[in-house]
């Protein structure tokens, strides 16, 4: 099996457990009167650990498997899944996926992608829903809670794609430097 293919058994594999593990069993757990929703961490967390192209795949797919089971407007988790998959991989081309706080700045930034860009976008389709105080406080509390489970989530998902990711050969030789090796430049 080639590498490309095991890691996208592997992604599709974590797209339908994510989407399983959210409904069956996340959003049965009320913290600070909100649930926590795994969906777009996992996703940031596929992304980044990825790329642009699969997180927007995993983003995708992810959103319209949400959008098929809980009978929602169909496209609109799609949607802003995808952005937060594709944002999420081009954020890797410019950080380190391995620094500390990388999962949860993008941990809360997925997650206000994802609660806001689905409240929008359901206010511009024209569903009538109240806007008060009350949604900005469900908000503001779901990327709280959402921040600080990032972490697991994202240490999580790095285990389960660690053994289908290729070798990042930049990582490959800084690592060779930092781990008591030499550096070229020592060499005399």
């Amino acid at each position: 099996m080639s590498e490309e293919t095991h890691l996208g058994l592997r992604l599709a594999a974590l797209t339908l457990g994510a989407v399983i593990i959210q409904i069956a069993v996340v959003s049965q757990f009320t913290v600070f009167g909100v649930n926590a929703d795994i969906t777009p961490l996992v996703v940031g967390s596929a992304g980044l650990l990825t790329g642009p192209v699969a997180g927007s795949i995993v983003g995708f797919s992810m959103g319209l498997l949400i959008d098929m089971l809980l009978v929602q407007t169909l496209g609109v988790s799609a949607l802003v899944y995808t952005l937060i998959g594709f944002g999420a991989g081009r954020l890797r081309e410019l950080r380190a996926p391995q620094a500390t706080f990388t999962p949860l700045g993008l941990g809360a930034a997925a997650t206000a992608v994802a609660t806001i860009g689905y409240s929008l976008l359901e206010f511009l389709l024209g569903v009538d829903a109240p806007v008060s105080f009350l949604l900005v406080r469900q908000i503001l509390a779901t990327i709280i809670l959402n921040t600080l489970i990032s972490l697991p989530v994202y240490a999580g998902v790095r285990r389960w794609l660690r053994p289908a990711l290729p070798e990042d050969p930049r990582r490959r030789r800084r690592r060779a430097y930092t781990t008591g090796g030499l550096s070229p430049l020592s060499r005399q």
